[in-house]
């Protein structure tokens, strides 16, 4: 089930995910995170396996900022479904697009946005290629 949560329930997701070295605390997701935000978790029997978080951008966009989901409940559809959910709510909202970023170290990621239909719309170099942050946008109407 993906569902509107809290951040301290995306916390907990967060944290929990290996690939994030160094997990933000809940005051650091707070003082990102708008009023407004969209928070979405997902859930599965044993509680919360991954989550979404994303922001009005500057540009209008809706900016998916961070998010995953669990090892444990990785290749099940969960990330696909939070996206899908992600992108029906921006289209409800009137959000033209939706914005996010990525890096060559998150192979899946990148598989699942361009799957999806999303372009790389820029790339920033930090002279190292796992580092690159990825631009990728998916216009909604």
């Amino acid at each position: 089930m993906i569902r509107p949560g809290t951040i301290e329930e995306a916390w907990q997701v967060l944290r929990a995910i290996p690939e994030f070295e160094q997990p933000r605390t809940v005051a650091q997701l707070r003082q990102r995170l708008p009023a407004d935000a969209l928070i979405l978790i997902a859930e599965e029997d044993t509680g919360p396996a991954g989550c979404k978080l994303a922001y009005r951008a500057d540009d209008g966009s809706l900016y998916s900022w961070l998010g995953g989901v669990l090892p444990a409940h990785r290749k099940t559809g969960l990330a696909q479904r939070l996206l899908e959910y992600q992108e029906a709510w921006a289209g409800a909202h009137g959000y033209p697009a939706v914005t996010v970023k990525s890096m060559n170290r998150y192979p899946a990621m990148l598989r699942l946005l361009i799957r999806n239909g999303y372009r790389i719309c820029a790339v920033e170099d930090f002279g190292d290629v796992a580092r690159e942050r990825i631009h990728l946008i998916k216009p909604l109407s």
